[in-house]
């Protein structure tokens, strides 16, 4: 699933591309990807212009004119591409929005996990299902130490699970979760309540800048994930943990291993992180 850094990519692209874009008219070939009423989905957006598109966690937000948004979440495989008008409706194209300007911008799912919503401008953080609960980003202004030494030593999770959980930091995922904790030297089932503060200010610091670092790159290369440009990212070069199981720990040489924490496959290295009891 693209991660916060890839989001953050496409978002940006799709900002380039499309901003101050008009709707002419929407298709839906797949309905099911639109879990508002489909109708008013359609003839809402109509003459509609994209102001802005914002990202929170894993969301996209379309801002329209006259305070509509559409929340778009990618899933696994969601892909944006702009397009001439008229050119063909792509094998697994779900969503059409033809723009005034004689371009087409296609939403691709081969997976068909995707899915949109449109709301009322500020609605999203109350009716969204995910999106009202979301924890906070990932960054220098949004995540306060005070915040992280709160909600960890309240639990007694494992923190590889407990990172993974949306609602206690957005973004996320299993990828970025293996390098912050190889990175802070925190064996992923380390309970959240058995760091020490010291070892929560470095877990964030080293957050922050991985998120910055991978979105710099514009994110790792995930199955099929590419941006809305149909370039692939380049963070994957850049892994120091996650997809090297088997291979030395790029710090100490050790044999990385790889085991299931909460059932999601987590790299680590054994004597870098060592589990605290």
């Amino acid at each position: 699933m693209p991660e916060l850094p890839e989001v953050e990519t496409v978002r940006r692209g799709l900002t380039n591309l499309v901003k101050g874009a008009i709707i002419r008219k929407v298709e839906v070939p797949y309905p099911k990807v639109v879990t508002s009423d489909l109708t008013a989905f359609k003839s809402d957006l109509v003459g509609r212009t994209i102001e802005k598109i914002d990202r929170r966690g894993k969301y996209l937000l379309f801002r329209f004119s006259n305070d509509l948004t559409m929340v778009s979440h990618l899933r696994m495989e969601g892909q944006y591409s702009v397009e001439p008008e008229g050119d063909p409706l792509r094998k697994h194209t779900e969503v059409v929005f033809h723009l005034e300007d004689e371009r087409q911008l296609f939403y691709n799912d081969t997976r068909r996990f995707g899915r949109m919503t449109l709301v009322k401008t500020g609605d999203e953080l109350v009716s969204v299902s995910g999106l009202k609960d979301l924890g906070p980003e990932p960054t220098e202004e949004d995540l306060k130490l005070s915040y992280m030494k709160e909600i960890f030593n309240r639990s007694h999770r494992m923190v590889k699970t407990f990172l993974l959980d949306q609602s206690n930091i957005a973004g996320l995922g299993n990828i970025y979760c293996d390098e912050v904790l190889w990175m802070s030297k925190i064996h992923p089932e380390t309970t959240t309540d058995k760091l020490s503060d010291r070892k929560l200010s470095e877990l964030r610091k080293n957050i922050i800048a991985e998120i910055n670092r991978a979105t710099a790159h514009h994110g790792t290369t995930v199955h099929s994930f590419s941006n809305i440009f149909g370039e692939t990212g380049q963070f994957q070069n850049e892994l120091q943990v996650y997809g090297r199981a088997k291979l030395p720990c790029l710090r100490c040489g050790t044999t990385l291993e790889k085991i299931k924490v909460g059932q999601r496959g987590t790299t680590f290295c054994p004597k870098c992180q060592v589990k605290k009891v």
